[in-house]
This record gives structure tokens, sequence and C-alpha cells, in this order.
């Protein structure tokens, strides 16, 4: 071909060639500019599936104009030969970027952007490109990325859609959609993307296995290794973007382009990085907020529930918005009815603002006040108060959470705005209920959790389709046997039942998998409880108890490495004491001395920093006087032993904690007796227990041998 004129086209030079078209140089002898000109190899030029493929790529792409799409001019037929006439862009695949260079997270990102918004205009053009990949995307040298090869793309709903359920393509970017023949629509460019986006960052693919059918077969059932496994600098926002276009199902991607750009851009935004303190870890730069607990105005005092209820709601949806730093609940509530200054609440909890506020309930009116306080000077960035009947409870709370982000500056993406409008039910009556239930909850005491089932199950029986209370009620049954061991059998099987039911009326909450994923791990289905804590945390990156209790269950299983990675990306998520502590312990059974050694230090640190607004939580205190005992201050260490014991001497899990400084200390005697009562107390976490390198200096001994579940 090269040196031959077709039309007013001559053709200079090769450019590529793959099994269904070969790509030219040429010059435009009429308006004298270099063009790319598409033809069908000779032994396609008669097959009227491949012209009819050459011809659909330059109707789709021609119905294109677009800055990150290649340009097509025209298409046209000359002495039997057809071929597509398009723009000439001099660079290079991001294949090929890809192949010589690690691309730093900024670039990724800025490629990731111009690709996603080519997308986007095809989307709205109605078009399923449906091979993307780097191949087909070409890299100027100014920077800016463009779409390529349209041969594939399908119209949704259009005449060609029944036939784009045939697999063409590379299967490696293929959506699991794909693979299964199942129906296509824009989400499928949305998995080719986030392919694409794992490779740009980790250098390789999420799913590469030797052959086609392994990798088929990887992308519809595997989990693609952690992309921290490659390289450290990647954000937690970013592995969570990567992590819901790479959702299995179709429901739990991005549910459009315009989505995942917002995502982009704030992740874009969030790129200076500030160093915590003592750690050498990067953390994102978003504005922060402590919602503290509303003051009860009411006449009545049982009216506390509700206030605490109204404030507990607005840190949940204040918690979906990625670009908000928001401090925990128990961090926050610790400061209920203390008079301290705005900026002194604000240093101690490490946060810019604060959102304060009070509750007047009388019959069924509400009057709501609340005022956010910037810490630095202590005044007013906004206030609000709301005079409404009951039934507008959830519309103050959506109002409220609103007026904050505004007064923020934050972006909401369009799934981040759903999230802060979710009404959980219609009748107020059973969210009433629904309050009490979560405050005992909160307790975290053995009384508590059953008051709490109680409450929630009153909730159920007003509103029966009410998802998070039966949550509550899988949570409460779960956690009265993880800690207590109580009437096992039965609190497990409402634990499934009540778990089963919140599935089945909202899948796609993660307050529901998380819940589901606990009550799967108490039954010791683990690798159905794997799968329900990542879909939790797809859909929610921000739940700390779904990394928190998966982490735990890995620890049992003695999977340390995705233990302590999970512990470490809960802290992410929610500084947290418990989540520090077992991180370090799980360093030590790994025997990663040093990184043990910076833990056990951190943890100390957050515990000590919780004992001073929680000065009666005997187990966190349990776990700074371990920690004292790791980092070699004995006396220190069992003088907090001796303090969580005076707190609270008949807990079971602050007995097996000051066990487990008994026995790092040498003490076997204390050790096994402190053990004894534990389990009599009803500590019940035997795998735990038979994991727990605390606990490596007794294994030799009988009467620790004599604890240990018969096998």
């Amino acid at each position: 071909m090269i040196g031959r004129t077709v039309g007013r086209y001559r053709i200079d030079k090769q450019l590529a060639v793959g099994g269904m078209g070969e790509v030219y140089l040429a010059t435009d002898m009429t308006l004298v500019r270099q063009v790319a000109l598409k033809l069908l190899p000779a032994t396609l030029s008669r097959d009227s599936q491949a012209r009819a493929r050459l011809l659909s790529e330059a109707r789709a792409a021609s119905k294109l104009n677009h800055p990150n799409i290649l340009t097509i001019y025209a298409e046209e037929e000359i002495e039997g030969q057809d071929f597509i006439v398009m723009e000439y862009v001099v660079g290079q695949t991001l294949k090929e970027a890809i192949a010589s260079d690690r691309l730093d997270t900024n670039r990724v990102i800025e490629i990731a952007l111009q690709v996603t918004e080519g997308l986007q205009a095809a989307h709205r053009a109605d078009i399923v490109h449906r091979d993307i990949k780097p191949a087909n995307i070409i890299i100027t040298p100014e920077g800016r990325a463009k779409i390529m090869d349209f041969g594939l793309a399908t119209s949704r709903g259009g005449a060609d859609a029944a036939q784009a359920t045939a697999f063409t393509g590379t299967i490696a970017y293929a959506s699991p959609e794909q693979i299964q023949g199942r129906d296509l629509d824009f989400r499928t460019d949305l998995w080719s993307l986030g392919v694409i986006l794992y490779e740009m960052l980790a250098g390789r693919r999420p799913f590469y296995e030797e052959h086609e059918a392994a990798t088929a077969y990887a992308i519809v059932h595997d989990v693609p290794a952690p992309l921290e496994e490659f390289r450290s600098d990647i954000s937690v926002e970013m592995r969570r973007i990567v992590g819901k276009c790479l959702a299995k199902q179709p429901v739990e991607r991005y549910q459009s382009a315009a989505d995942l750009i917002a995502d982009l851009k704030r992740a874009q935004k969030s790129l200076e990085y500030t160093t915590r303190e003592g750690t050498g870890r990067l953390e994102e730069r978003r504005p922060s907020i402590a919602v503290l607990p509303f003051a009860n105005l009411s006449a009545d005092e049982e009216q506390e529930y509700f206030c605490e209820g109204m404030a507990e709601e607005i840190i949940t949806a204040l918690a979906q918005v990625r670009g908000l730093r928001v401090a925990a609940r128990a961090s926050a509530f610790a400061f209920k009815k203390r008079n301290e200054d705005a900026r002194e609440i604000g240093r101690k909890l490490s946060v810019e603002t604060l959102l304060e506020g009070s509750v007047r309930k009388s019959g069924r009116r509400l009057r709501i006040a609340a005022q956010l306080i910037n810490v630095a000077d202590g005044y007013h960035l906004w206030s609000e108060r709301y005079d409404r009947e009951m039934e507008d409870v959830f519309a103050i709370q959506d109002e409220i959470a609103k007026s904050i982000v505004r007064a923020l500056r934050v972006i909401l993406s369009e799934d981040e705005q759903r999230a802060i409008a979710r009404v959980p039910t219609a009748l107020v009556e059973a969210y009433d209920y629904y309050l009490r239930g979560r405050q005992f909850l909160h307790q975290g005491r053995r009384k508590s959790f059953h008051f709490a089932r109680q409450m929630f199950t009153r909730a159920i029986e007003i509103d029966s389709g009410y998802a998070l209370a039966y949550a509550g009620i899988a949570n409460c049954c779960s956690l009265l046997v993880h800690w207590y061991g109580d009437s096992a059998d039965a609190n497990v099987n409402q634990a499934d039942r009540a778990s089963q039911k919140a599935l089945e009326l909202a899948p796609g909450e993660a307050e529901v998998r998380a819940a589901r994923g606990l009550a799967l791990w108490l039954m010791k289905h683990n690798d159905e409880a794997q799968q329900e804590f990542e879909t939790a945390i797809r859909l929610d990156p921000e739940h700390f108890e779904a990394r928190y209790f998966y982490a735990r269950a890995c620890f049992q299983q003695g999977r340390f490495p995705e233990a302590v990675r999970l512990f470490e990306e809960a802290c992410q998520v929610r500084e947290n004491y418990e989540a520090r502590f077992l991180a370090a312990q799980t360093y030590a059974a790994l025997g990663r001395d040093a990184d043990a050694q910076a833990a056990y230090q951190r943890a100390f640190q957050v515990v000590e920093k919780h004992i001073g607004l929680n000065p009666d939580d005997a187990r966190a205190a349990t776990m700074g006087a371990v920690s004292l005992c790791r980092l070699g201050e004995r006396e220190k260490g069992l003088e907090w032993a001796a303090r969580a014991l005076a707190i609270d001497a008949e807990d079971a899990g602050v007995r097996y904690n000051v066990a487990c400084l008994y026995a790092l200390e040498g003490q076997t005697e204390r050790a096994v007796a402190c053990l004894e009562e534990a389990i009599k107390g009803g500590f019940a976490n035997m795998e735990w227990l038979e994991k727990d390198p605390d606990l490596d200096s007794l294994r030799g001994d009988p009467r620790f041998q004599a604890l240990l579940p018969k096998a």
C-alpha cells in the first residue's frame, strides 16, 4: 500500500496492523494535511461482516466531537476498498506508556479523567465502546488522552444491541457481564476503565492469568490483589475508586461516568498530602468536622436517646461524603455535657469545625437548632432553627447535612446526594424505636445488647420492611455470641435469619452487608463472610466495622498479612484504639518485631487519648496495659491493668486482656487463673485464644491446654 494513491489520499507509511484493520499515515492532497487511514486487510476485504464493522465504527465515532475522542473525518469506498479517514495524532498508546515507566498518581488521575470525560460524551450519545483498553488510548506529546477504535461500539437499545452480548474484544479488559454474555450498558466501559486504572497504578492487570479461560474465570469470580501490595503511595480514595469500578455486579459500580468524574476530581484535589505525626503515613487533606451530641431541651429527660440519634444520623450522612473527614461518634460523644471551649474540643478531636445542636421535643412537635462553628476563631459559619412536625425529622437531617457540605465548599457526587437524602423508614414511630436501639447498642455491654435487640424488634413490629432494624437485631445477636458466648446456637440462628431478611430488603446498604458478614463469620462460613465484608467496603469505603470485623475474621483464620492490612485500613477510616492495638498484635504474630514495636507505640498514644476522653473504659485500659508491657514499661503496664480491673473486674474481655499482660510478664499462675475467670465470665472466642501471640508463653502449660477446645 505504501506509495499508492487512493482517491485524494497518498499513503506514506504503515502505523499499525491488527487482525481487523491496518492503519496508515497518509496525505490528504486536497486539504494538504496528514490523516490516518484505517483499511480492512486484504484477507477481509470481501468479508461482509468485517465491512459492516468498519462502517459501524465510522458511524459511531463520527457522532462524537470531543477532545478526548479521535476525530473521524469520513468513511469512503474507492475501487472496492473500504476505509475510514481519521485524525492523525502523534504520540504513544497508553499501553506503551505503562510499559515504559511507572506513572505517578497525579498523572494516573489526569489520564483517567480525560478518558472518562471522553466516555461520558460517548455515553450521552447512547454509545457503549465495549473495547476500552490501553492499546485503544493514545497519549499526545502534550499529555492529552484520546480514545480510539470504536469498532465494537454499540448503541444501547439500537438495532446492533442484540449482537452486543456475543463476546468480542480483549478478554483481560472485559467486564463479567461481557464474558457471561449478559446485556451490556455504559457500566461495562467503566469496568474496563477500572482495569486500566489498576494497571496504571500497579504496573500489572488485576486479573492476569496465563490462559484466556483462566483470565475469564478470574474476572467473574476472583478478587484482585490489593493495590497497596504494589506501591505504598496510593490513597484510600484511589483504592476505593478502583474497587468501585471493579465491582462484579453493575449495580454496585459507578452508575454513570459523571459520578466517576466527580470522585476522580476529588481525589485529584486531595493530592496535597500531610504526614501524620509519628507514623510517616500519608493522609489526604480534607475539611474536617465533629458532630457533638445534641443538647436535650425537652422536659422529658428520656429524650436523650433522640438527641443522640439525631447527631448520630448526621454523622452517618456526612461520613458518606468522601470529601469530608468526620470524627468518630465515640470521640465526639465523649464531650457530652462537658462545658469546654469549642477551640479546645477541636484541638482534642483534631478537627477544623464543630456542629453543635439542641432538640426540644413536645408531643409530635420538634424544635431543632444547629450551628456550625469554626474552631480556629470560634465564629459561626452557619446556623439554622427548624420548627417542624416529627414526620419531618428526615428532611431536617438532610437539610443540616447539605448545609454543612455547602458551608465547607465540598462537591457532592450524585451517589453522595442520594446517600444523604436516604429515608430508612416511612414510619417515624419505628424510627424512634430504632434510635433507642442504637443508643443501647453503642453502650457495648451485655445487658445493653439485650435492650437494643428489644428496641429493634419493636421497630420492625411497626415497620416490617425496616432493613436497618433487622441488621441491628443481627448485630446484637452476633455481638452477644462474639463477646459473651450467650446462648450461642439460638443467637447465631437469630443473627442468620435477621441478617438474611435485611439483605433481602436492602442489598445495597453497607450496614446490612456488614451485619450479614458478621453473622456468616460466626457461623464459620468464612468465604461467604469475606464476600459480604468486601461488598460492604465497596458500597461504603468509610465503613469502619466492615473492615474491623473482616480483619478479626482473618486473624482468627491465621491470615495475618490480610488481617494487618485491614486493621491498618480501618484505622485510616477511623482512628480507633482497638484496631490500632490489634494491628500491633498482628505484626507480632507475623514476627515483624520492628513494625510491632512502632505499632504498639502508636496504639498506646491512641489509647491514652481515648482514656483522656473516656476514663471509665476498662477495655481500653487493658489494651494500654499490654501495649506498655510490649514497649518494656512493665510497672506502668501493671498499674494500668490494676486500673482496668478496678473499673470493671466482671467483664470477661477485661479479664482476658489482663491475662495476656500477665502472660507477657511471665506470671503464669496469675495468667492462667485470670483466663479461667474470663472463660467462666463468658469469654468464648477460643479461636482467638489459640492464635493470640500474647499467650505464647503459656502454650506448653497443661492448664492452658486444658482450656483449649478439644479436637
